[in-house]
């Protein structure tokens, strides 16, 4: 189900659709309230959304607690970086939906990613979304957590190692040193609309 653009949230509209004969408002980040007749009618309660860092490849330098719900969650949204032998952990019934992106080839927009996120989480689902690194090293995982908040679905972040930090390290080269180097910067080659980086 691909939401319209709408002021509300996509929850609301969600369940909208679903239940047509009843008024459910807005209530930001704390979930939904719905009005109707029916005191005793019960809503399903929503899965939960977990933006989960793979690393850097290899399965081995997944967190412990990253492969735990990529082994237990229902749904595995993953990029295009997601190998076979990470997602050779998910479980066996687990729907897998690729969602990857190469430059000018995008399997979906960022809008569509939230919605499948959202969709799938208000059917009661839990859902692992996979993303190469750390999510929140150049990953838009901010954007995909505050979608599902706004839709009133509750987010967990599970971070993950970032390869600015992990391809140095495999050779043997150390990011800081005393008494050389004090700090270290991670930079985008282009920013979002494709200019070149002021740093």
């Amino acid at each position: 189900l691909l939401f319209p653009r709408t002021r509300e949230s996509r929850a609301v509209v969600y369940l909208k659709v679903l239940f047509p004969c009843y008024t459910f408002r807005n209530s930001a980040f704390a979930g939904m309230t719905l009005i109707g007749d029916n005191s005793n009618f019960n809503m399903m309660t929503p899965g939960k959304v977990y933006l989960v860092g793979a690393g850097p490849g290899d399965p081995g330098l997944l967190t412990c607690r990253g492969r735990d719900i990529l082994h237990n969650t229902d749904v595995v949204v993953y990029d295009r970086l997601i190998g076979a032998e990470l997602l050779a952990l998910c479980r066996d019934d687990a729907l897998q939906i690729y969602v990857g992106k190469a430059a000018g080839r995008h399997s979906m927009t960022q809008d569509e990613i939230n919605e499948v996120l959202s969709d799938h989480a208000w059917r009661g689902q839990s859902v692992c979304r996979l993303k190469g690194g750390d999510p929140f090293v150049f990953g838009r995982a901010r954007e995909e957590m505050e979608a599902a908040l706004e839709a009133g679905i509750e987010v967990a972040v599970i971070p993950g190692i970032s390869s600015a930090l992990s391809v140095p390290a495999s050779q043997m080269i150390p990011l800081t040193c005393r008494g050389i180097s004090e700090s270290f910067w991670v930079i985008t080659g282009t920013r979002c609309r494709g200019a070149i980086s002021e740093d």
